[in-house]
């Protein structure tokens, strides 16, 4: 195509290179993989500046989940434990995502069923305004859950 998107059908590479530079403008590989490959006059650095831009306003436009931990022991307080759960409730209704991890130490780990007890527990006060994305599961000397908002 030329600088006035006008069709000029198949041409030879040289005769294309030649109708560029007399316009003054770049001969662009569009697409290389059509059988035969289809290149346009055009002047590429501004072609080039306004991909970028564009790339720049898309990813402007995304939405990033941010997620927030949520750390306990099995041997907490509920008072603390009301604490955490008020805070999660905070970050759900914000749209953020909440992890509740559960860390173990020394002799605890020998009874996970604590932990998983407290984990749903907090999954239960919050059923509200979150859904569970991730059920329980041990990771290394923790047990972690994955919540995320509800949506209506």
């Amino acid at each position: 195509m030329g600088s006035e998107n006008e069709n000029h059908g198949v041409v030879p590479i040289q005769q294309a290179m030649s109708m560029a530079r007399d316009v003054g403008l770049d001969l662009v590989e569009v697409a290389p993989n059509a059988d035969p490959p289809v290149c346009r006059i055009m002047d590429y650095g501004k072609f080039a500046y306004e991909k970028t831009r564009k790339e720049r306003e898309a990813r402007k436009n995304q939405k990033k989940v941010e997620i927030k931990t949520l750390k306990l022991k099995p041997k907490i307080a509920d008072f603390h434990r009301d604490i955490r759960v008020k805070n999660a409730r905070k970050w759900l209704s914000e749209g953020k995502k909440v992890r509740i991890a559960v860390k173990f130490s020394g002799r605890e780990i020998q009874y996970p069923e604590i932990g998983r007890e407290l984990i749903v527990g907090v999954a239960q006060d919050l059923e509200d305004v979150a859904v569970v994305e991730q059920q329980p599961n041990m990771e290394g000397w923790s047990m972690v859950m994955m919540l995320t908002p509800k949506t209506e």
